[in-house]
């Protein structure tokens, strides 16, 4: 195997920032190599093993190599190294592919304001683009990703043109919650999805087969190994199981090459005209700050000491209850509509936004539900026919709501290294400190206080709100965007301030969190950055 790599483009991770940006690029004719830590699977095998885990979370399906270690759901604290106040719940995979191997699909836009939050409500801070900058480029990834959705909807996000394909049916569960909350504040709307509604760029159309979360069995729901597949198809080389180790400085500040590390323990060094580092925005910044050296003393690309500082999540408010009469969940994609007109308002200024999600998935992210309602019904004694019919009574009538509430930016929630643990290829783990302020936590108890109301028009009972403040899986922020090269990290182009050839893609480049699943916002910028990027490496 050759020792070292190069390319026009070398780009570190090929999740939906680096794949569909490796595809473009590859397109134009450029040579593209990428890194990626973790291995290719087969999807017939993963689908295997997630239904023989005996703990089924979203990474269950997936390996956690020893080269590739990555946080896992129910051990969180194996891979983080957390410092509090709070837990940092949020993960995700390493894998060709990378994290929407297990996402939920939800293609949601920011809305206009979430581009002003503090011109309009003296919050956080502007992001250098505005909406009217980015609306294209939104249109141009959900024809990427294939988004469905209903295009006469308003969802607070003007459109330019149509999604490229009809809505998800919203399912009978949906339906009752718009009928009971018809006239109310409070407007349910099916949600956009990255998953076919009709047979779609060679995938079938979605089936309902339920565990969007962690594996769509057959495709239907997107994910960043179609753009891997076009990338290749165009030339681009992925060097799988090859994880980037430091970024090494060359003349002018430029990125001259990254060290790398194989599964097998081999070594080696690749290089490119330009280096995308789109490895989310956790492994981004630990690369970067393990990659300090002379001329870049506090990590690359970090003189204004904002690299992983300001973490975010979507930190969601988890309620669930009992119909009144049978809404048969556990059928479909595990949320098809949502509640999306409280997420602007002049409120802003003195608490957090939120969207709520309706979920399909009846009890089964709060109990593990219908397996331990079964479980219990037989525990009071319920046998047989009895059985089977409580059984049926109480699953149809689980209902689920989900209120992922925008985050402040704190430059004290960080990612920083771990002085004494490292993985396998001898990078320190990352080190995380996180809290939420009241701001946010004001977000947190206005979603229970909507819960409360939508449950009662449904006529709900048994109402149960968790206690614990859960992740959403968005790890959003530690490489902020901005016009200041001593507030943040890059600039609109999503380029480092201080080495030209490095673009740094991703959801960590987000200034504030806004409301919105970050995946289309994600895939937008970076389909922004392909022209700058392709023009930077023709520059050489």
């Amino acid at each position: 195997m050759a020792t070292d790599i190069t390319a026009d483009i070398l780009i570190i991770g090929t999740g939906v920032a680096g794949a569909i940006t490796g595809a473009k690029l590859a397109q134009k004719g450029l040579k593209v190599a990428f890194l990626e830590t973790g291995k290719r699977i087969d999807r017939f095998e993963a689908v295997e093993t997630f239904w023989k885990a005996k703990i089924k979370v979203p990474e269950s399906p997936y390996p956690n190599d020893e080269t590739a270690p990555h946080p896992v759901s129910h051990r969180i604290n194996d891979y983080y190294q957390q410092m509090g106040p709070e837990p940092f719940k949020s993960t995700y995979t390493k894998l060709v592919g990378g994290t929407t191997w297990h996402w939920l699909g939800t293609t949601l836009r920011n809305v206009p304001a979430d581009f002003k939050l503090k011109s309009l409500y003296g919050r956080a801070m502007d992001w250098p683009i505005d909406y009217d900058t980015l609306e294209p480029f939104y249109l141009e990834a959900e024809k990427e990703i294939g988004v469905a959705g209903d295009s006469s909807q308003d969802l607070g996000s003007p459109r330019s043109g149509d999604f490229p394909m009809p809505m998800i049916p919203m399912t009978y569960l949906d339906k009752q919650f718009v009928q009971a909350l018809e006239g109310s504040k409070y407007q349910v709307s099916a949600t956009p999805q990255g998953r076919n509604s009709m047979f779609h760029d060679d995938r079938p159309e979605c089936c309902g087969n339920a565990s969007c979360i962690p594996i769509c069995p057959i495709q239907a729901k997107y994910d960043a190994t179609v753009h891997v597949r076009q990338a290749e198809e165009a030339g681009a080389v992925v060097h799988d199981e090859t994880t980037a180790t430091r970024l090494n400085l060359g003349e002018g500040g430029k990125i001259a090459s990254v060290d790398f590390r194989r599964a097998d323990g081999s070594t080696g060094t690749a290089s490119g005209k330009v280096v995308v580092v789109a490895a989310h925005a956790i492994e981004t910044p630990r690369l970067l700050l393990n990659s300090a050296q002379e001329g870049a003393e506090n990590g690359v690309a970090n003189a204004s000491d904002q690299v992983g500082r300001n973490l975010m999540d979507h930190p969601t408010k988890l309620s669930w209850a009992m119909a009144p009469e049978p809404v048969w969940p556990y059928r479909g994609p595990l949320s098809t509509s949502g509640i999306e007109n409280l997420r602007d308002g002049e409120f802003r200024k003195d608490r957090a936004a939120f969207r709520i999600e309706i979920g399909n998935d009846g009890h089964s992210w709060p109990t593990g539900a219908p397996v331990s309602t079964a479980a219990r019904l037989a525990q009071d004694g319920l046998r047989g026919d009895e059985l089977d019919a409580a059984l049926k009574d109480e699953t149809s009538r689980h209902i689920r709501l989900a209120s992922l509430v925008e985050q402040s930016p704190d430059p004290e929630n960080r990612v920083t290294l771990d002085p004494d643990k490292t993985d396998a290829n001898g990078m320190p783990l990352p080190r995380i400190r996180f809290d939420y302020d009241d701001y946010t936590r004001a977000g947190l108890d206005a979603a229970q206080e909507a819960h409360d109301e939508v449950f009662t028009a449904l006529g709900a009972t048994d109402v149960n709100h968790s206690p614990d403040i859960q992740g959403a899986g968005h790890v959003i922020g530690t490489l902020r965007m901005g016009t200041d090269a001593k507030a943040s990290v890059v600039d609109p182009d999503l380029r480092s301030f201080e080495h030209r050839n490095l673009f740094l893609l991703g959801s960590g480049a987000f200034p504030t969190s806004a409301t919105a699943n970050p995946s289309l916002t994600i895939a937008a910028l970076s389909l922004r950055a392909v022209d700058v990027i392709a023009e930077t490496a023709k520059e050489g």
